[in-house]
């Protein structure tokens, strides 16, 4: 399902891991190089820590990123009543409205002060991994595929329901397939995916939503329920998300936050997917994002990945693709590339 013809860098970046995969023609994906390493946020967050303990002010320069550790850092950071500056782009990775970036108590500017630790914010750690795979004398691939999950620009609704708007939209203009949910080049309202294209100009860069599950049909067994009807879940260390899917049209799908789940609720959840009448308030007003729902579909079939998966639902057929769970996303990204790029 994955025979690519030139090498390719994947990266999956999550909310506690980016996992990743250096792909070379000719060599096994049993075989191939793969990294589970910190994801940028709990790097980010770490160093503002230690600037903390050590008393001293930040400086957030470089990208949009994803929130999550970094987040609740800076909010510590503050709270120890220590200053914290921002460059406008850096800001965003706060909230996309920077007067409410200021409300916090962080002050916008574009250049540091003398005092305070530069941080740098981004979702593509380039220079670390490229440092890294130098050690082993692993050349760093000219073809990069990244996926992060973007809400979308909203500076002054909710991004969950604006999240869910957008991938309601995507399903609707392509009828609903899989692969919708892709869109090479990203949509421009995806800032956050934007701000890793500006990073790797020419990389495939996508929402970490669908990857993943595109990643677990790369199991054989999967692939052959979904023929059928199949549910699959994504259990990620921030988000759950998780379709009804034949072949490769999606039938319905919702997303929640990984932590506001128990088995009992996933499940509950799932056959109210699975029979049609699973409503997007139903899901935001629990605390998640939402869900969208074109039909009902007749399955007991349950396929489940990501790190969580064992916690929420350990009776259901546990997918790895190649043998490496961890690596679903990327080898979701790698069957996008051959998809969107090689044809």
């Amino acid at each position: 399902m994955i025979d690519l013809t030139t090498p390719l860098l994947a990266i999956d970046v999550g909310r506690g891991t980016q996992d990743i995969l250096v792909y070379e023609p000719g060599r096994s994906i049993e075989n191939s190089i793969k990294l589970v390493l910190p994801s940028p946020t709990v790097v980010v967050a770490e160093r503002i820590r230690q600037a903390t303990r050590a008393g001293r002010p930040i400086f957030l320069d470089g990208h949009l990123m994803g929130g999550g550790a970094n987040t609740g850092a800076i909010r510590k950071h503050l709270s120890a009543g220590l200053p914290v500056y921002a460059t406008p782009e850096a800001a965003l990775t706060l909230h996309d409205d920077p007067e409410r970036v200021r409300a916090l108590g962080v002050e916008i500017r574009t250049t540091p002060p003398p005092d305070a630790v530069t941080v740098r914010t981004t979702d593509y750690m380039e220079q670390e991994l490229r440092t890294a795979l130098s050690l082993f004398d692993v050349d760093y691939p000219e073809n990069v595929a990244i996926a992060v999950q973007d809400h979308g620009h909203s500076p002054h609704r909710s991004n969950r329901i604006h999240r869910f708007e957008l991938m309601r939209e995507q399903l609707n203009a392509g009828d609903w397939d899989i692969l919708s949910l892709v869109n090479d080049p990203p949509l421009a309202d995806m800032t956050r995916i934007q701000a890793v294209r500006q990073q790797a100009p020419g990389a495939l860069a996508t929402d970490t939503g669908p990857v993943a599950l595109i990643g677990a049909l790369c199991d054989r067994r999967v692939r052959e329920m979904a023929k059928e009807g199949v549910t699959l879940v994504n259990a990620g260390n921030g988000h759950t998300l998780c379709f009804t899917l034949k072949g490769r049209e999606i039938y319905g799908l919702f997303e929640h936050h990984t932590g506001a789940l128990d088995p009992e609720k996933l499940l509950h959840y799932i056959r109210r997917l699975a029979d049609g009448t699973l409503t997007s308030e139903e899901i935001f007003d629990d605390g998640g994002h939402g869900a969208a729902v074109r039909k009902p579909l007749e399955t007991e079939k349950i396929v489940i990945t990501g790190p969580n998966r064992l916690r929420l639902l350990p009776e259901a057929y546990q997918a790895a693709p190649f043998g490496d769970m961890m690596l679903s996303g990327c080898f979701g990204l790698a069957y996008l590339w051959k998809v969107f790029r090689e044809g």
